[in-house]
């Protein structure tokens, strides 16, 4: 039976190939961008406006929705003294605000399913400390503080986890990876020795909306090419 899910930042990256993995499958995709532009060539699309960063109200949307998954994030990466409360700020507001956002506006239609599922996104960096992270590592930490407290407050009905990758090629870290020397330097950081591709986030974002991950809540999940885990 297809399901119906919401994908907040659905137009690249993670985002556009989770739409794809799930549209694919023959499931419903509820697309919120920032702007109107629409993940091409999926079928059972629907899409609405909606920017992360803004506290306004959130798109009115009715029926049951089976899964969430909240894309939108940052790579903010300054030495302590450069950052500014400002760049706390706006780290915290899009990484955690905007989930919150996304998810109370979204809350009763999630209640409407039998079996929904949230899935939020932290970073390796919260995990074992990385220099120049302060600002996201700090934003994501607080993520993976609200998928824990969700899990538990929303169960038996409702279950949250949340994706901890490493760094992805996807648009938003395309400044990381734009040269084949910083690109060589970020894959050998990890002991696969690659940097990942969306799919490989994407895949285990579709797991986790899945009845096959039926049993999950409250978990925080490392994708990271080993990084997190062994030397």
């Amino acid at each position: 039976m297809s399901k119906r899910y919401a994908i907040i930042g659905a137009s690249k990256g993670i985002g556009l190939e989770l739409a794809k993995q799930l549209s694919a499958q023959g499931d419903e995709v509820l697309a919120f961008n920032r702007t109107a532009n629409e993940p091409g060539g999926l079928a059972k699309l629907s899409t609405f406006e909606f920017d992360a960063k803004d506290a306004g109200s959130f798109p009115a949307v009715a029926g049951p929705i089976d899964g969430l998954v909240y894309c939108p994030g940052t790579i903010n990466l300054k030495p302590f003294h450069r950052l500014a409360e400002t760049d706390f700020v706006e780290d915290f507001n899009v990484n955690v605000l905007g989930a919150v956002r996304a998810i109370q506006g979204l809350l009763s239609n999630l209640k409407e399913s039998q079996n929904a599922s949230i899935v939020l996104f932290s970073t390796v960096a919260v995990q074992i400390g990385m220099g120049f992270h302060a600002s996201i590592a700090a934003a994501k930490g607080a993520v993976e503080g609200l998928t824990r407290s969700l899990a538990s407050e929303f169960a038996p009905n409702i279950r949250v986890n949340c994706i901890a990758p490493s760094l992805t090629d996807t648009p938003l870290a395309e400044r990381l990876l734009n040269s084949p020397e910083k690109r060589e330097a970020s894959a050998a950081r990890h002991p696969l020795k690659k940097v990942g591709e969306p799919g490989d986030i994407a895949s285990m974002a579709a797991f986790l909306l899945s009845d096959e991950a039926g049993w999950m809540t409250g978990q925080i999940v490392h994708i990271d090419g080993g990084m997190s885990s062994i030397r």
